[in-house]
């Protein structure tokens, strides 16, 4: 990256939360921004923000990826514009509090588009061009749940670990290519997540410990520095390498207390 000639960055989810400040963390760097979520209105604001504050371009996307034509519509319409993307931030995402049992079959599978699916189709619609330029790369967010099985949330925490793992499998595919791939894996964090997902009353935030600024600086420094899978604080951190030790069932029954089964 340099100044005549910035990095291009798409961010999905950037109305808001860690997707919002990570917009804010890479404008900083100077680089290009193509702003990409649902809330127009918001990322108007946000745009309008980082042209003023950081002297960057500011290109705005609505976009909705719970829709499964939305990830082509976005390659295609980023292509008609002659803008190439260096740097791809698959932020967007969303969990469902409750039993699977119960909640909504289309509620759960939206999830899945939007995590997962839309996740790995933009990923393999823009890799290929970062690869042929040896250009680039690409931060899924993650999170912690993505290293134990989640009673009470379990096709959100499901979608995580598919995060987790397709990340740090990409990441060793592209060893030696110059393109870089990291999963950023926040635990508890003070966003509209427990509004979104339906948590009553403070069931999340009485344990979030990072706010979203927190989370975003810590993962674009740990993007930059070339890490593959970065948990975010270091309570985090010590619960991910905690969980390794005690028994699959003992998880299980943790998770499930956590999210109120």
């Amino acid at each position: 990256m340099n100044a005549v000639n910035p990095e291009t960055v798409l961010v999905t989810g950037a109305s808001s939360g860690i997707g919002l400040e990570l917009a804010r963390c890479f404008a900083a760097d100077g680089c290009r921004l193509v702003l990409a979520a649902r809330n127009v209105s918001a990322l108007e604001k946000l745009a309008g923000e980082l042209r003023r504050d950081c002297k960057v371009e500011a290109t705005v996307l609505t976009a909705d990826l719970s829709l499964p034509e939305t990830p082509g519509k976005i390659f295609s319409e980023l292509k008609g514009r002659g803008i190439v993307v260096d740097v791809l931030v698959n932020n967007a995402g969303f969990g469902a509090h409750g039993l699977f049992s119960e909640l909504p079959l289309q509620r759960q599978l939206e999830m899945i588009q939007v995590n997962v699916a839309a996740l790995t189709e933009l990923t393999r619609l823009f890799l290929p061009g970062m690869v042929e330029r040896r250009l680039g790369g690409v931060l899924n967010v993650a999170s912690v749940a993505g290293f134990v099985p989640g009673p009470g949330m379990a096709v959100y925490f499901a979608t995580k670990a598919f995060v987790l793992s397709f990340t740090e499998a990409l990441a060793a595919e592209l060893a030696g290519t110059g393109i870089k791939a990291m999963a950023l894996c926040p635990g508890p964090t003070e966003t509209n997540f427990g509004r979104v997902a339906h948590f009553k009353g403070d069931e999340l935030t009485r344990v979030s410990s990072m706010t979203a600024k927190e989370v975003a600086v810590q993962g674009h420094r740990f993007f930059r520095g070339g890490r593959v899978v970065a948990v975010s604080g270091w309570r985090n951190r010590a619960l991910v390498s905690l969980a390794r030790f005690i028994p699959r069932s003992v998880i299980r029954r943790i998770a499930g207390k956590f999210n109120g089964v």
